[in-house]
């Protein structure tokens, strides 16, 4: 693994366990026991860093999600719905640290005044959306699911998931006891 590798992965878990506003370049130095120079060279600014660690986050979750959907054949757009719920649950609880920098309130805070950041949450949460979205267009037609504003439920849809999915990052709750009601009151829902 090469040292900016290593840089943006122990990066990643330090916004993830601090947040942006504690995190420090001097404690990711020991960290990657590497110089803060070091650090420096190859990302300009703290700002840069957290920048590369969401644009990594955005890659990843996007290269996840298209690998997972490639080979499925859905047999309806309820049923591409509910594997796409599943499938964002199961990263939440396998790339925790990814979720721990989405979730944390700080970084939100920064995307107020960083444009920047701003338009990496924003791209990823759009993708988020649009997977939604599309099932539920695709629902629609095959008559899985009823006459109902895309993009408007879509948002609702991913708002009760990430709501699940925020209190597994958070260890608030057996998140993954509510599975089968988020599903259920899904297909509720969505059902014509």
């Amino acid at each position: 693994m090469s040292k900016k590798a290593k840089i943006l992965q122990q990066a990643m878990r330090l916004f993830a366990e601090k947040g942006y506003k504690n995190a420090s370049i001097a404690e990711l130095a020991k960290l990657t026991q590497v110089a803060e120079g070091t650090i420096y060279y190859h990302f300009k600014t703290k700002e840069a860093l957290f920048q590369a660690v969401l644009e990594n986050i955005e890659k990843t979750l996007i290269h996840e999600f298209e690998s997972y959907c490639a080979g499925k054949k859905f047999n309806s757009g309820l049923e591409r719905i509910e594997q796409s719920i599943f499938f964002y649950l199961y990263l939440v609880g396998t790339r925790e640290e990814m979720f721990l920098v989405l979730h944390r309130y700080d970084a939100y805070e920064m995307a107020q005044i960083n444009q920047v950041f701003r338009e990496h949450f924003s791209k990823i949460y759009t993708f988020l959306l649009d997977i939604l979205e599309n099932g539920i267009l695709i629902g629609r037609q095959d008559g899985s699911i009823g006459d109902t504003d895309p993009g408007k439920t879509a948002f609702i849809l991913f708002a009760m998931v990430d709501g699940v999915a925020r209190l597994k990052t958070f260890n608030l709750y057996d998140a993954s006891s509510l599975y089968e009601h988020l599903i259920l009151n899904c297909r509720k829902m969505l059902r014509p």
